[in-house]
């Protein structure tokens, strides 16, 4: 029984204390491989069940990817529990992720007692050796009393700025400290605003371009701001690119939109990304993908005028030079230029408008490959017209996943789940999130063969949670991206690439999900239409060509053109 100081203040466990701010700062989900150095805190979540749904996963690394999935599709710090030691280890794959993506997540790493610490405990590990470079603030809370005030700084320091991880060590006997505190405020929102000024030079600036053109990506998006941000684009009839897997922020029919920047991009979007005389580039980072290994920006200044915006200041200048920089949140800045005074009469770069997207729409046009197996861009092009506007699409990485960038149209936000730092593994657990949030929603998650078995497992928790996710798995019996690379610079000497691997049908069998394979285009679309009209989970293994390597080249192309 907890008892009261005479000021009336609880005196709770320290497990207590962290379950209660969790939930007063708004925190209704969390993921965790249950371990023994946290068992005060999985005690308190006993009693606080009904307020804070814990969803227990297979492995550290898919509840990581999951607690990520969350920051993404929420603009809140998605939240996991992992043990000491190998937990942290699994896990880190998901705080890098954060990290590269800046995805708001904290995570929790219980951790072992404080009087022991130093002297190679059971599962001992520095945290702040190993996550000091990708986390944002790495902190081991050794005093009770202090869990409300650093809980409040890990989701200020998560979501403020260039959003990222957080990562939190709980010595497991502190976790049995019994203290009077109170929680405080819960966590809010900090937005930054571009000046009037700055709003007027872009005014001026984007009035004297006669080729602009603007690139969307980054984070803590909504729908509102995406909203906001198209009025801006419709008053201006600008060309609109998005960056790298992030497709999903600009409605992919609109007419003034161009494209994705990203590998297997279409070239005459590099070749205007290259021509433009002004970039507009919105919450996304001129990182290698997006500048095609820093070779389609001058360097330090880019020849075309740059306006640069991004939440984080320490983003502004850090490669590029921009002429204008602007230190602001995406949808405070989406807000901002939705209200900006258009320039009168008609765009001196309609033209130019219209020939990214008539580019576009053509580079939509699917380019079949294989006529012995079923073909990815025929497969993809078919679901981008039977799936529903609001239909959630989770990727991994690999060249499968090239053929679903290429053609498949996003008209919303929170429609594309994948990562910018293109990591594998990634599209199961993330679809669980997905589901879980969306539980009226269809959920398609696209794993390569070799994608697909890094967190395979997590099906179990797919299958645990009544999830409403399609699984497609593209087998074609290798690594493919890794191949592709090989063939690009040692044509005919592949090494490493082959796989066996089990029959994917059977194994989603196993854990009650029902499934097919497909070897054929039409396999396919009949065994995907029966799933979809199906609630609960189900897998299609899609049998693809191992000859075919991406959406525009086969095995023999890429060693012949490596010859030539």
């Amino acid at each position: 029984m907890n008892k009261k100081r005479s000021n009336g203040v609880e005196v709770r466990t320290a497990g207590q204390i962290l379950v209660d701010c969790l939930i007063h700062h708004g925190t209704e989900l969390g993921f965790t491989v249950p371990g023994e150095s946290f068992l005060g805190v999985l005690d308190a979540l006993y009693d606080r069940e009904r307020d804070f749904k814990l969803i227990v996963c297979r492995q550290e690394g898919g509840a990581a990817f999951m607690a990520e999935a969350y920051g993404k599709l929420t603009s809140r710090p998605g939240i996991a529990f992992v043990t000491r030691g190998p937990g942290a280890t699994n896990a880190s794959i998901g705080v890098l992720t954060a990290h590269l993506d800046a995805t708001p997540m904290i995570l929790f790493v219980g951790q072992i007692t404080r009087s022991t610490e130093g002297r190679a405990a059971f599962q001992e590990i520095d945290l702040q050796s190993m996550f000091g470079s990708m986390a944002k603030m790495v902190v081991d809370i050794h005093d009770a009393e202090r869990i409300p005030e650093l809980l409040s700084r890990a989701y200020y320091t998560a979501c403020s700025g260039r959003p990222g991880p957080v990562v939190v060590g709980l010595p497991d006997d502190m976790q049995s400290d019994r203290v009077a505190v109170t929680v405080g405020d819960s966590y809010k929102d900090i937005h930054t605003y571009p000046s009037p000024a700055s709003l007027e030079e872009l005014r001026t600036r984007i009035s004297a371009a006669k080729q602009p053109l603007v690139l969307i990506g980054g984070s803590r998006w909504s729908q509102k701001a995406c909203d906001a941000f198209r009025r801006f684009i419709d008053n201006y009839n600008l060309p609109v690119a998005a960056c790298f897997r992030r497709q999903d922020l600009f409605d992919n029919h609109h007419p003034s939109y161009i494209g994705s920047k990203g590998p297997g991009v279409d070239p005459n979007l590099e070749s205007m990304i290259r021509q433009a005389d002004l970039l507009l580039v919105v919450g996304g980072e001129l990182s290698e993908i997006m500048t095609s290994g820093y070779t389609n920006l001058e360097l330090p200044r880019p020849r075309a005028t740059l306006v640069h915006v991004m939440p984080g200041p320490e983003e502004l200048g850090r490669t590029f030079q921009p002429e204008l920089a602007i230190a602001c949140d995406a949808a405070s800045f989406a807000a901002a230029v939705s209200e900006l005074e258009p320039p009168t009469g008609e765009a001196v770069w309609e033209a130019w408008r219209a020939r990214g997207r008539a580019s576009y729409e053509a580079f939509l046009q699917p380019k079949v490959l294989s006529k012995t197996h079923a073909d990815m861009a025929v497969v993809t092009s078919w679901l981008n017209e039977y799936l529903p506007d609001d239909a959630m699409i989770c990727l991994g990485a690999g060249n499968y996943t090239h053929w679903v960038l290429r053609y498949y149209e996003y008209r919303r936000f929170g429609t594309q789940l994948a990562t910018q730092c293109a990591v594998m593994g990634y599209s199961v657990p993330a679809a669980v999130t997905a589901s879980l949030l969306h539980p009226e929603r269809i959920v398609v998650a696209f794993a390569g063969d070799g994608c697909f078995l890094m967190n395979g497992q997590e099906l179990a928790t797919a299958v645990r949670y009544q999830t409403n996710i399609k699984f497609v798995v593209v087998n074609n019996n290798m690594y493919g991206s890794i191949r592709m690379h090989q063939e690009r610079h040692f044509p005919g000497r592949p090494i490493a690439c082959d796989l066996t691997n089990p029959n994917f049908a059977q194994l989603a069998e196993a854990y009650g999900i029902p499934s097919a394979v497909a070897d054929s285009n039409e396999q396919f679309q009949q065994a995907f239409e029966e799933f979809a009209h199906t609630r609960g989970p189900a897998l299609v293994e899609l049998r693809t060509d191992p000859e075919v390597s991406n959406p525009n080249a086969t095995i023999a192309d890429l060693r012949r053109r490596a010859k030539t």
